[in-house]
């Protein structure tokens, strides 16, 4: 008999699904993507240091709403990366499905000047 897993759970197998295909080297880490309840997180990795290039959160914006935070977010971070000469990234959505808050932080990395 099969038990029925949580959101969370099944978030976890589908992260470790995409971890076992994406890495992040030093000349195009990865970007990975925590979205909370509340608020949404991202950080650049280079996976065979395991170091954190560069990391970014929605927390100190105020008055947006949560989509427009994000993307605002991706671009301060796509503007840390490049200003540490980094274009091009892998893109980690962390096991989570690629709308809202997601797209939203993807597309203004782009516009920042990320590619991926």
């Amino acid at each position: 008999m099969t038990t029925k897993l949580t959101k969370s759970e099944q978030r976890t197998r589908r992260h470790k699904r995409i971890r076992a295909k994406v890495s992040g080297t030093s000349e195009r880490p990865r970007l990975a993507i925590f979205k909370s309840n509340s608020y949404i997180y991202a950080q650049l990795i280079d996976d065979t240091k395991g170091a954190t290039l560069a990391a970014v959160s929605d927390m100190g914006l105020k008055g947006k709403t949560k989509t427009e935070r994000a993307k605002i977010a991706g671009e301060t971070l796509a503007k840390a990366a490049v200003a540490k000469g980094l274009a091009t990234v892998v893109f980690d959505r962390g096991g989570f499905i690629y709308t809202g808050r997601v797209r939203a932080f993807a597309e203004g990395a782009r516009e920042g000047g990320l590619t991926f």
